[in-house]
């Protein structure tokens, strides 16, 4: 389980901290919609996982939630739960019934979704596929390769993302990486600009009567 909010985090600082260095129309598309959801105050959206490994015969799929506001964002996949307030992080392991503690500054897989979406700093290139059924349709795939600067920073060795033009959204996204996994996230129900409780982005032992703290700072 572990892995697959690492992936997604993963996917997600790959896609919002591309620059498209070629300038062409994938890049602008890809650039429009990054520009679009970095403008929200918040955002929540339901997510469909998969992860896809043909020579390990591997095939899983899961569906959770994200909710996003600022540099504070709360992941929820079935038995997990990760919870950022910019400053600490709650990881919530159901099975055990613990939650390890730590400061974010402190965990290389802590990643801020805001500042990914407004980090421009990397070295992509963006091409769209030449897929039959995203041509004649109202959505669009653009494939993402790393260039000669990003290359050795990165595990993967492509990402495709799938972008409804009408929408100006993200549909959904892959990533395929050195080890022969796909791990692919549909965006579904993306709502921005929505009323979140207080306790949103703060892990609540109370709800949790019988958790073990896991302090890590």
């Amino acid at each position: 389980m572990k892995k697959v909010i690492v992936s997604l985090v993963i996917s997600l600082t790959f896609i919002f901290s591309l620059q498209a260095q070629d300038n062409n129309d994938a890049g602008k598309l890809l650039e429009s919609v990054v520009n679009k959801i970095a403008g929200y105050k918040n955002f929540t959206a339901d997510l469909s996982y998969t992860m896809v490994n043909k020579e390990m015969d591997i095939n899983e799929e899961k569906k959770g939630k994200i909710y996003v506001e600022g540099d504070k964002y709360r992941i929820e996949m079935p038995g997990q739960i990760i919870i950022s307030d910019g400053k600490t992080l709650w990881t919530y392991i159901e099975d055990s019934d613990e939650v390890m503690v730590s400061n974010v500054e402190d965990n290389d897989q802590s990643i801020s979704p805001t500042k990914i979406l407004t980090s421009y700093n990397k070295d992509y290139i963006a091409k769209f596929g030449s897929e039959a059924k995203y041509k004649k349709g109202d959505k669009r795939i653009i494939y993402l390769k790393p260039g000669k600067s990003a290359v050795k920073d990165n595990n993967f060795d492509k990402m495709s993302v799938v972008i409804d033009v009408k929408k100006k959204m993200l549909d959904s996204f892959s990533i395929y990486d050195k080890s022969g996994n796909v791990f692919t996230y549909h965006i579904l129900n993306l709502k921005p600009n929505v009323d979140l409780p207080p306790d949103t982005f703060k892990f609540n032992p109370e709800k949790y009567p019988d958790v073990e703290v896991v302090d890590m700072r």
